[in-house]
């Protein structure tokens, strides 16, 4: 009787122990899982999920604990408050035009057209410099420096020589001839009509010469000073004439298509947004930037009232491309990130849900939607980012997730 008393006491702490080991096991089990559903976010950023406690990398905040709900419900309901806080609003989706255009970054750069480079015809000495440093503007005819050449001085003697002999035989054609070659030789050393009519009334020698600007420009370069020796072929100075310009845009090749030379073009430049200037493409990069893979396009710029300098920035806007009977919606109800493009739709009063769309073509307020939803339906065009925001916070999963990705 005794034995037995032990027995059936044996037996009652077993199942005791049995079912208290039991439960703690479900226990365990069910701690261990909420600790792997366990998410932070940051509020700010709520792209930003991690596993663990900790700051945002991006604004040090302190990341929000959430948790995952095992669920394909991709939808939010929001209250009259939250939706007045994050200001959403709606547009119901119908066929309408889309205007698109393109707006790219230029940048006005020297037309290399209207470069020139005064280099010496002969040896010399620089005797004196009008135009001293880069950076000063000149006209057309004025004078640059003068130069001491003993060469230029055999070749007036040669030329005086020679019209003193057809002046003394004038009916004997050789001596034209010479003096006409000695007239062209002064010519290609640069001498002007002007001057070499000069030294024909004067019959007087001068081991001097002074050179004159070929056109108007801004003098960019100065490789010279005063009493310096030069060499012929020698640089001494670039002028440049910004009174036309070349503007430079680059494009994809996927946007080449909707272009070719000859497309009209609208420039704005950088400070001057209020007077738009009409251009055409006159010339495309055949091949591509090897760092960038764009292709570069370009536009003659009028400048005739120096306005323009090279090194400004601009603006190019292409022609309008009309398409009617397509769904469009503004830029900022599409909501953008690695995954896909998406937007939000109202499906019932305050209720929400995130729709996976394939875009097209962009102007600068709205995008095409090729597909994802339909006319008739209600999408949300602001407050978007924010109902993304509280859809990371209190679901904390994949916003693609049950979608056809």
């Amino acid at each position: 009787m005794k034995k037995l008393k032990y027995l059936s006491l044996f037996l009652l702490l077993f199942c005791f122990g049995v079912l208290f080991i039991s439960c703690s096991s479900k226990g365990d089990k069910k701690t261990e899982k909420a600790l792997v559903e366990a998410k932070y976010t940051c509020p700010m950023h709520p792209q930003i999920v991690e596993d663990h406690p900790g700051s945002c990398p991006i604004c040090n905040m302190d990341l929000v604990k959430i948790t995952q709900q095992k669920s394909n419900n991709n939808g939010l309901t929001l209250n009259d408050r939250q939706i007045e806080l994050a200001n959403v609003k709606t547009i119901s989706v119908g066929n309408g035009n889309f205007n698109h255009s393109k707006l790219l970054n230029a940048r006005i750069v020297t037309n290399p057209n209207k470069i020139q480079v005064i280099s010496s015809k002969f040896s010399g000495r620089i005797d004196r410099l009008y135009f001293k440093e880069a950076g000063q503007k000149i006209e057309k005819g004025q004078a640059l420096f003068q130069i001491y050449s003993e060469d230029l001085l055999s070749l007036q003697k040669d030329y005086l020589l020679n019209l003193k002999q057809e002046n003394a035989f004038p009916s004997e054609p050789i001596y034209k001839k010479l003096t006409e070659a000695a007239k062209n030789k002064l010519s290609l050393y640069g001498y002007s009509t002007w001057q070499i009519k000069q030294l024909s009334t004067a019959n007087k020698t001068d081991p001097y010469i002074t050179v004159y600007a070929p056109d108007t420009g801004l003098i960019t370069e100065m490789t010279i000073t005063e009493g310096q020796y030069i060499t012929e072929g020698m640089g001494l100075m670039t002028i440049e004439n910004l009174s036309n310009l070349w503007l430079e845009a680059d494009v994809y090749p996927s946007e080449i298509k909707d272009l070719k030379t000859g497309t009209s073009i609208q420039i704005e430049v950088s400070g001057f947004a209020n007077a738009p200037i009409q251009s055409k493409i006159d010339f495309i990069n055949p091949q591509l930037n090897a760092n960038s893979q764009i292709l570069t396009i370009r536009a003659n710029l009028p400048n005739l009232k120096g306005d323009f300098q090279p090194g400004m920035q601009a603006q190019v806007k292409f022609p309008s491309a009309n398409k009617s009977a397509i769904i469009s919606v503004p830029n900022d109800a599409v909501i953008r990130d690695e995954k896909g493009n998406y937007v939000w739709i109202e499906t019932g009063k305050h209720r929400f849900a995130v729709r996976m769309v394939e875009i097209g073509d962009e102007s600068e307020a709205s995008t095409i939607i090729k597909s994802g939803i339909k006319i008739g339906d209600n999408v949300v065009v602001s407050g978007a980012y924010l109902l993304t925001s509280e859809f990371v916070l209190k679901k904390g999963g994949n916003m693609m997730s049950g979608m056809n990705m």
